[in-house]
């Protein structure tokens, strides 16, 4: 069974340290592996590790310029978590709706 992209996105941003890359990218834009390890905490091949996950996962993109390796936020790649949330706030609006009918219905 292949995962949706909602679920894909999870598991990817459950690693706290997957999460941090990821938000500093959103937050500071493009960044360089090496300026990305100097703030992580961890060394630079684990970096590149977890990166290299964020880019399957469609969070990242890289783009190669000498030696460097630059990484950017993928604009639009959180979409297939907003499409979820929306639908289950969707699903919890009906269901609280349906439940305020309910305890007026008792209350008659």
């Amino acid at each position: 069974m292949t995962p949706q992209p909602h679920e894909i996105l999870f598991k990817t941003l459950a690693d706290p340290t997957r999460r941090a890359l990821f938000e500093r990218l959103c937050r500071d834009g493009d960044q360089t592996v090496g300026a990305l390890t100097a703030h992580a905490g961890i060394s630079q091949p684990a970096v590149s590790k977890h990166l290299g996950i964020l880019k399957r996962a469609g969070l990242v993109q890289d783009r190669h310029e000498g030696r460097l390796t630059h990484y950017s936020a993928q604009h639009g790649a959180l979409d297939p978590l907003i499409g979820w949330a929306n639908q289950m706030a969707g699903f919890w609006h009906n269901r609280f709706d349906d439940l305020e009918d309910l305890l007026k219905r008792m209350d008659q």
